[in-house]
């Protein structure tokens, strides 16, 4: 899945914008100084670039030049929230987990904005399958349906076993008090967020902060972790391969990986609207439920998952939070993206989805 390049993402020369316009995404003169400089590709003057992704997060384009390619990821447009989008904090999580997770490599990173206009890094280009809307044919079976969900699991076990300090992480985040400061900061994300009132969304926050869990032990936390951000070899028996788009990535608890990789999954009985209607992909035959995600990592990683639905809650409770955000920036006119006017019904159905996990009693 792609979204197309608008006329002014890409330019030759930075001179070439017309005072008054947008910024665009590539200059491309200083881009290919800099892959020259770093070994990337031949001097060929016009590589093929193609964008990857939905364009709603970090802007990322495969990049081909010669008989090299590779992959480059920049912020979107501002302006942006402080603190989003940093794509140099990302490539250093990268970075610090090669060798030990399944990751691309980290080729080069650009911290001079005046290349392209934003910072930017470059990373391998991984060869594979990214599920999204359809299981590729080598792996649409029931057996290897199960071990996609099952690999899943086991590759967020291997990135929560990482030394992190060991890695060069050491303040990169905050190891303790992470669910605590999670809570108190979307409450006030949440105030300054919501366009309306939503009752649901005051219980949930009020259940979240009574029954806070005991934490285990800190880890990287990848931030985003789903089935839609790893890749996956082409050919059986499934694997992955790579995880993606750590830019949400810090050091806390795990357990939000798994509540969050939760709240992704769907699975058959979902409803057919709302957040659900995302991920069907997953209520095959043969993939892993909800429930047997929690056993398999609890097995796997020897951490409890007692209170797994509080972690869900929280990852619910977060998306609405974010998606009340940008529905107030489209409503407001602070966004032209039209995919985010859809989400008003889209809060509130959410909303008491928490409510339903958090007073429901399952993930």
């Amino acid at each position: 899945m792609s979204h197309e390049i608008a006329p002014d993402d890409i330019v030759r020369r930075r001179e070439e914008v017309a005072e008054g316009a947008r910024e665009p995404l590539l200059v491309l003169d200083p881009l290919l100084a800099f892959l020259d400089a770093h070994d990337l590709g031949t001097g060929d003057p016009d590589p093929q670039i193609v964008p990857v992704g939905d364009g709603h997060s970090n802007v990322t384009y495969a990049v081909t030049r010669g008989d090299a390619a590779f992959v480059l990821r920049r912020p979107p447009r501002g302006p942006l929230p402080p603190s989003a989008h940093d794509v140099l904090r990302e490539a250093r999580v990268i970075g610090a987990v090669q060798g030990t997770v399944r990751a691309p490599k980290v080729l080069a990173v650009g911290n001079d904005v005046d290349i392209i206009g934003a910072p930017f890094f470059v990373m391998e280009h991984v060869q594979g399958e990214v599920i999204t809307s359809a299981v590729p044919e080598a792996l649409d079976t029931p057996a290897e349906r199960r071990r996609i969900g099952e690999e899943l699991v086991d590759a967020l076990v291997e990135l929560h076993a990482v030394d992190w300090q060991a890695a060069g992480l050491e303040g990169f985040g905050k190891p303790t008090g992470y669910t605590e400061r999670q809570v108190r900061r979307f409450l006030g994300l949440w105030e300054h967020n919501k366009t309306r009132e939503i009752p649901a969304v005051e219980r949930v926050g009020t259940w979240l902060t009574d029954n806070l869990p005991q934490s285990p032990a800190a880890t990287i936390v990848h931030g985003d972790y789903r089935l839609g951000n790893v890749m996956y070899a082409a050919q059986a028996p499934a694997r992955v391969n790579a995880i993606f788009d750590w830019e949400m990535s810090t050091i806390g608890d795990p357990l939000a990986d798994v509540g969050y990789l939760c709240m992704m999954w769907s699975q058959a009985g979902d409803p057919d609207e709302g957040l659900a209607a995302l991920n069907q992909v997953t209520r095959a035959e043969g993939f892993i439920t909800r429930e047997e995600i929690v056993a398999r990592y609890e097995e796997r990683s020897g951490r409890s998952m007692q209170d797994a639905r509080w972690y869900t809650a929280l990852a619910l409770w977060k998306a609405i939070v974010f998606m009340e955000g940008n529905y107030k920036r489209a409503i407001s006119g602070a966004s032209d993206d039209p995919f985010l006017k859809t989400f008003g019904d889209g809060v509130v159905d959410l909303a008491n989805r928490a409510e339903e996990v958090a007073l429901g009693g399952q993930v």
